[in-house]
């Protein structure tokens, strides 16, 4: 019995010999020369439901160009080979490990003290009151889930500067009323899956809510991969190109309200010179109707006086004594003198009237005649102005165009007038004249007729008294005209008050719009290299493109492919039931078998 121990003794020593001579001592390792040549990592860690931190481990995947030993570094606190069964030597920071060309995996546990890139805090709400998640399980009514992301200072800043986060969650189609803030939802079979994507270096707050019945929760997915954005600049290109058109058309713009201006300060001059035109006019034209009813009362007393004339020669005898009659020339020179004046003051008002009028007329020929169209006024209120003064303006142009139509259509009555007048003040001269002729000639006549040249005086006298009548009838008529337009032009001459108050008021508002459009294109006539300023901003904020990925569990790793992060929280869950069960006796093993032998 004795023998057969020895026996196996042996045999077992003839095994684990050969590997015992054959395994790399430390010494031999201190020269070792890498044959990696690339190396990829991805961090795995668990959280518990809270967001703390549970524990960290890294599996390594090493490029091996040749078979050899070689040389990798990290703050573990275990290692494990996942290629094949060969012993991992851990020194320190050091792990060995003898590795066949191709790839080689194995896995680091990481120490306790080892920390993420990101706080990440998460925290529960039910019916609107805070709960632990170990008494969330089960439970019935509003949930809201709200996941705090921020730096860790702590941690790597590397991948908190550089790596985008995408946050996913996943919840039962049974839940109802799913929203969320920024997430994006899918259909994932039986159930709704909540994305969330986290730009580089951004602090967020994400929520998701529900109303729920009997809770659980599969935990929170959290994705960390270097922050690879495709960002084509060929159409932000096209953007600067449109800015500058944008930029153009606003400058356009403000040469056109310089105009707008420009036209609007003539258009308040030509009103207030429509507006003095118009006062003298009305001046004018009131003048001549007050002296209307004079006039017309002395006509009346010249046409009674030469009719008292005619009948008195007319009744006459032959033999009549004609010394009354000697005083009728002196009273015609002085009918004569009166008709002079009133076709003086008649060429008096026609020479005011003619001035006012070319006043009004030039005035109102400066309103400008173009007409501003619909598109044209509603591009003035898009155009960011202010409304309250392009109502100003809009109605002040109404008001002027609607007096340049008026002006139109009754600027044919105001030229008559001028006509009228001067016919007058002629035919009043002529008047005049005549009756100085006949006093005249009746003056001698009296004074070398017998008797004999009455009867041709009587003519004269009657024709001159019928022509009269019909120069009175006309006078009276021309003067109740004269009413009417005195009448009338005071409401004219009224809108032209208000006319130029409001363009005046529309010259303020121009200005202040001109204004306005001078500083919108002051700002935005760099608009184009302000925005490719920010497009360039947004480029190397977003764009990393150029980042070199470095290892996460040691600086000294070089050949660094990629570095990801897979951090999960732990589920929510109901507790199961325990039951009892009797496992059977487990067979004993060679290797049990074989150390029993060394116990004797």
């Amino acid at each position: 019995m004795r023998k057969n121990k020895y026996l196996y003794v042996a045999l077992a020593l003839v095994i684990f010999l050969p590997s015992f001579l054959s395994y790399p001592g430390v010494a031999k390792t201190e020269k070792i020369e890498s044959k990696v040549t690339s190396k990829d990592e991805v961090v795995y860690a668990t959280l518990n439901a809270s967001g703390e931190l549970n524990h960290i481990y890294v599996v390594n995947t090493l490029e091996v160009a040749r078979a050899g030993e070689i040389l990798d570094y990290g703050e573990y606190s275990s290692v494990k080979n996942l290629t094949d069964l060969t012993k991992l030597v851990h020194e320190e920071q050091k792990v060995i490990m003898e590795a066949p060309e191709g790839k080689f995996y194995y896995q680091g546990n990481m120490k306790v003290d080892n920390e993420l890139p990101w706080n990440i805090k998460v925290s529960y709400l039910l019916d609107g009151q805070k709960v632990k998640p170990s008494e969330l399980a089960g439970k019935t009514g509003h949930v809201e889930i709200n996941i705090e992301l921020a730096q860790n200072q702590n941690g790597n800043s590397v991948f908190y500067d550089n790596y985008l986060l995408q946050v996913s969650l996943i919840l039962p189609n049974t839940y109802q009323n799913i929203e969320t803030s920024g997430g994006m939802i899918a259909n994932a079979g039986k159930n709704k899956q909540i994305t969330f994507t986290v730009m580089p270096g951004q602090e967020e707050s994400l929520t998701v809510q529900a109303e729920v019945e009997d809770f659980e929760f599969q935990g929170i997915e959290i994705a960390a991969v270097p922050s690879s954005l495709p960002i084509d600049t060929s159409e932000m290109e096209n953007m600067t190109e449109d800015m500058s058109a944008l930029s153009d058309a606003i400058g356009e713009l403000n040469k056109g309200v310089a105009d707008l201006k420009n036209g609007v300060t003539q258009l308040n001059n030509g009103t207030a010179s429509l507006r003095d035109g118009s006062g003298e006019f009305k001046g004018g034209i009131s003048s001549i109707n007050r002296s209307s009813p004079e006039i017309v009362k002395a006509s009346s007393s010249i046409r009674e006086a030469l009719e008292t004339i005619y009948q008195s020669l007319s009744n006459e005898s032959a033999d009549m004594d004609l010394t009354s009659l000697k005083e009728l020339p002196a009273g015609l020179i002085q009918v004569a003198n009166g008709l002079t004046e009133t076709a003086n003051g008649l060429s008096a008002m026609q020479k005011n009237y003619s001035s006012a009028y070319a006043a009004l007329d030039g005035a109102i020929k400066e309103i400008p005649a173009d007409q501003l169209s619909e598109e044209e006024i509603a591009g003035l209120y898009q155009s960011g102005a202010s409304t309250e003064v392009l109502d100003k303006l809009v109605a002040s142009y109404s008001a002027s165009q609607k007096v340049r139509r008026t002006y139109d259509h009754v600027k044919e009555g105001f030229a008559a007038v001028k006509t009228s007048l001067t016919q007058a003040s002629e035919s009043i001269r002529l008047m005049s004249g005549q009756l100085t002729s006949i006093a005249t000639n009746l003056s001698g006549s009296i004074e070398e007729t017998d008797g004999s040249g009455l009867s041709e005086l009587q003519k004269g006298l009657a024709a001159l008294s019928a022509n009269y009548r019909d120069f009175h009838s006309g006078l009276v008529g021309y003067t109740e005209g004269i009413h009417q337009v005195s009448a009338s032009y005071d409401q004219l001459h009224s809108g032209i008050l208000k006319l130029t108050g409001g363009t005046s008021e529309l010259e303020d508002g121009a200005n202040q719009l001109q204004s306005g459009t001078e500083e919108l294109y002051e700002e935005t006539k760099d608009l184009p290299n302000q925005m490719q300023e920010e497009i360039n901003q947004m480029i190397k904020e977003y764009d990393k493109s150029d980042f070199e990925p470095v290892s996460f569990v040691s600086s000294e790793n070089e050949k660094i492919s990629s570095v990801q992060f897979v951090i999960k929280t732990e589920s929510i869950q109901k507790e199961e039931p325990v039951t009892k069960k009797t496992e059977p006796e487990k067979e004993k093993g060679f290797w049990e078998l074989l150390m029993e032998l060394f116990k004797g």
